[in-house]
């Protein structure tokens, strides 16, 4: 295959940009495929307000989790680094 310069290869980019077509991806032909026979049901944009917040826990809780595990693994480490023989 002969090499081709750049204004042959930009050339290509803009033919292929111009087509008046583009045939849509496998996953959008199986799609539509699909609903054709079964469209989807509406599904709600944003959930229930009964179910916000139902199983968080508040910011300062998860803080002192963190805080508590970061305390343990520096009192871990230090234990560790106090046994160790030399």
């Amino acid at each position: 295959m002969p090499d081709r310069d750049d204004e042959e290869r930009e050339y290509d980019l803009r033919w292929a940009d111009g087509a008046e077509h583009k045939e849509p991806s496998a996953r959008a032909r199986m799609l539509a495929a699909r609903w054709k026979e079964n469209p989807p049901g509406p599904v709600p944009f944003r959930a229930d307000p009964d179910h916000v917040g139902s199983g968080r826990r508040s910011s300062w809780v998860s803080t002192a989790v963190v805080l508590g595990c970061v305390a343990a693994v520096i009192v871990l480490l230090g234990y560790v680094n106090f046994r160790a023989p030399y």
